[in-house]
Order: C-alpha cells, then structure tokens, then sequence
C-alpha cells in the first residue's frame, strides 16, 4: 500500500454540552475566548491561531445536517472526555490563577518526564480539561 499523503494538524475538536448558554459563560469568562460563529447548537472558537474548539448543544447533532454546500453526517457525544490545550511555561501561573480567581477546582497536576507540567481541572459539562506546557509529548 502507497504511503499515505501527510496531515496537516487536527483543525477541530469537538465537545458535545447540556446547556449552551452555561458552556459559553464558562468558556468566554474563565477561558477568556471569543467565538467565531456561534448559534443554537454550535459555538466555534478559535485557539492558536489553527485549530478550533467546537462546542456542540448534546443531541443537536444526531441527524444530517443540510448546508448549502452540502451535507454534515450525524455525530454526538456522551460522557466526559479529555481535552488539552498548548500553553507557553511561563502563562502557566497565571492560568493557575485565573482559575483560581473563577474558582475552578484543579484536579490535578502532573510534571512530565520531558519537563511539561500539565494542569487538569473540568468545566461545567464534567469534560477534564488540560492546560500542557512544551515537553509533553515531542510535537509539543
């Protein structure tokens, strides 16, 4: 079998919620971003500068979506899942304060063996969210 053709990087990751309006104020307050579209079921926000945080309304997503330009198949999510997002070391602290200051619990705290600290703590929905300095893995 030919090689196949390289990836260019993950553009999305996608978080399926119970309420929309609750997940917004959490990720606009405590998380300080901004959404580049946003209606009833989705709220797409840009991180990095290359890839997007997709918010989904649970179950919104379960039949085919319609588009002008065609067709979005059915997909959702149940339960909570694991998202990390890329900080630089020396924001570090002041994402521990931030939290801190919005009084989000952190659940835990790892130093990897590359020299990466990573910070584990939940937002509303129950999905643990991970802030992850260089060094976690060898991409990052």
């Amino acid at each position: 079998m030919a090689d196949a053709p390289p990836l260019a990087g993950v553009l999305e990751t996608a978080l399926y919620v119970d309420d929309m309006a609750r997940a917004r104020a959490f990720y606009e307050g405590a998380m300080g971003l901004s959404p580049m579209f946003a209606d009833e079921r989705l709220t797409a926000y840009p991180v990095g500068g290359r890839s997007a945080l997709l918010l989904f309304l649970r179950g919104s997503t379960v039949e085919t979506v319609h588009l002008p330009g065609g067709t979005i198949p059915p997909h959702d999510g149940h339960g909570p899942v694991h998202c990390a997002l890329a900080v630089a070391a020396a924001d570090l602290p002041g994402w521990e304060a931030r939290l801190a200051a919005q009084g989000i619990a952190i659940e835990g705290r790892t130093h990897w063996p590359r020299g990466s600290i990573s910070l584990y703590f939940r937002d509303p929905d129950g999905h643990l969210m991970e802030l992850a300095t260089p060094g976690l893995w060898p991409v990052w």
